[in-house]
């Protein structure tokens, strides 16, 4: 059997009831996106299992991003300024000795990434070629063809893992529930993707569990997320006890191409890193008025002053036509793909823009290798809050956060895997759970009302008011939510959202109430567990 066979297994709806596979593991990894593809690989030779819920490197955050990797490998630069960038970045709730360990460990794992084949831009000397983006202070992005970073590493990871044969692939299935066992993970429920959740998942056992499942932009009606970043793993997780942090930031990002596609593409940052303007109706630069850094102002800023420009009627726009110009074609070839999609071309007019949601900076809390406050269930990337992001990330950590936490969680596991022999484990999965057209129907007209409640009321801005509105109209879709262990998870996830909102009664980082403008110096991060949910909701 041939090495792609061999390490792939894909349930196939359309062709039989049932799908019976035996293989062994060690780990289980939920995900198949940066933060679990290269875990896997840094787990080997331990045997692996990537539950992927398309065709692997399909549906992920990770293969769209743009701008790439911040690391301080330049000239002049430090681990200790680049931790510096960060904490100042994260409105106040960085954890300082993350940020430190993270930032001290980038250009290991950027050596790793080459190692793995990544083709990182270099110059005619043979070194890294760097970029700059907003909030940091020097250029420290390593990129891919301008901005083709995410697909570019995504698929020199899946040409690695052809060639791992300890790491085996189920594609086109979902998990939308964990197992315990006398508090300690005893592995995942799977169904098809096609089932989308409702009937009866299938138990696959395991004892060590890493949720990659990636962030929550698809709870927002605008967002540059693809349609599989739902927010699952946190209400996976809290559903077995463990504690979620800092739900409530969500980053927006300020330049997304406005064209009513969902999801929106995205402008990369690096192309206001390299010159381009912000600019409404008149052609006004509005950011110069705003803030000291102008276009290159920390996200959250510059996100709140688009969305005002929107609102106000001057319009917001993105202006590479005298600054970038031409050289667009040779160095952004994603962003001009995407606009030429939406019927745009930035060489000769300015790219329309809206924030929309982009990543969360809370998520399930880890410690410094990953691990989770459930015994055997670890976290990485844009689900786990490490403590790295506080409340606003800065611009190309979270690849590099993915990465960090990927090895060493790799590590924390082959320091305790124990060295019984390995049990093989046989899962018939039933291929028959096909989702009603009924009952699809229902569920995508509640889902939809769901995303533009998020978005219009615990968006950018958000007030009193508005997020008590917000609670009304998810009490009233909850019902029908229920249908599906999907959509459950997905109302679970705005709840903690939600709740996370209004228990913040200050504006910080990329949370701004309208109504609580300043902050308040004594607020800490937030901690929840499922309790606290029900109990808020129950109560408001």
């Amino acid at each position: 059997m041939g090495q792609k066979s061999r390490n792939k297994i894909t349930s196939k709806t359309n062709k039989t009831a049932t799908s019976t596979y035996n293989f062994q593991h060690e780990v289980i990894i939920v995900g198949a996106g940066l933060a679990g593809l290269f875990t896997a690989l840094k787990l080997a030779p331990l045997p692996t299992t990537i539950i992927a819920a398309k065709s692997l490197g399909k549906g992920t955050s990770s293969h769209w991003a743009q701008g790439g990797i911040a690391a301080a490998i330049g000239e002049g630069d430090k681990p200790e300024t680049h931790a510096e960038d960060t904490i100042n970045v994260g409105a106040g709730l960085v954890d300082e000795n993350i940020a430190h360990l993270v930032t001290k460990e980038a250009n290991d794992r950027i050596e790793d990434l080459l190692k793995f084949g990544v083709p990182f831009d270099k110059d005619l000397e043979g070194k890294l070629q760097l970029s700059k983006e907003a909030a940091h202070s020097t250029r420290r992005i390593v990129r891919v063809e301008g901005d083709r970073a995410g697909a570019a590493i995504m698929s020199a990871l899946i040409e690695t893992e052809k060639n791992t044969p300890s790491i085996r692939i189920l594609e086109q299935v979902e998990v939308h529930k964990l197992a315990v066992e006398a508090n300690s993970i005893n592995g995942v429920y799977i169904w098809p993707s096609a089932a989308k959740g409702t009937g009866e998942g299938s138990l696959l056992k395991g004892k060590r569990v890493i949720l990659a499942t990636g962030g929550c932009g698809h709870l927002f009606s605008k967002t540059t997320n693809p349609n599989m970043a739902r927010g699952e793993g946190i209400a996976m997780a809290a559903q077995i006890g463990a504690v979620i942090s800092d739900p409530e930031f969500i980053q927006f990002h300020p330049t997304a191409i406005d064209a009513d596609l969902d999801p929106a593409p995205l402008a990369t940052e690096a192309l206001r890193g390299e010159g381009a303007h912000l600019v409404n109706k008149k052609g006004e630069r509005f950011m110069v008025d705003i803030h000291e850094s102008a276009e290159l102002a920390p996200r959250d800023i510059v996100a709140r002053a688009v969305d005002r420009e929107l609102k106000s009627g001057r319009g917001a726009y993105l202006d590479c036509v005298n600054t970038i110009g031409s050289a667009m074609k040779d160095h952004f070839p994603t962003v001009i793909q995407k606009c030429k999609e939406a019927d745009i071309d930035p060489l000769v007019e300015p790219i329309p823009i809206a924030p929309a949601a982009h990543f969360q900076m809370g998520g399930i809390v880890t410690d410094a290798n990953g691990r989770s406050t459930i015994d055997g269930l670890w976290a990485c990337g844009e689900v786990a809050s490490t403590g790295l992001h506080g409340g606003n990330r800065l611009a190309s950590n979270s690849l590099l956060e993915a990465v960090v936490f990927g090895n060493r969680i790799a590590e924390d596991i082959h320091n305790e895997a124990s060295r019984r022999p390995q049990e093989t484990i046989a899962i018939t999965l039933n291929d028959e759970q096909t989702i009603s057209p009924k009952l699809d129907k229902k569920l995508s007209k509640s889902i939809k009302t769901l995303r533009e409640m998020m978005f219009q009321n615990v968006g950018v801005e958000r007030d009193e008011k508005g997020l008590t509105e917000a609670v009304r109209i998810l009490k009233d879709l909850e019902p029908e939510l229920q249908e599906s262990e999907k959509t459950k998870n997905m109302c679970l996830t705005a709840k903690f959202i939600l709740t996370g909102a209004i228990n913040r009664l200050e504006s910080r980082g990329s949370h701004y109430r309208t109504d609580k403008p300043e902050k308040n110096k004594s607020a800490k991060r937030t901690y929840l567990k499922l309790d606290d949910i029900e109990n808020k909701f129950n109560n408001t």
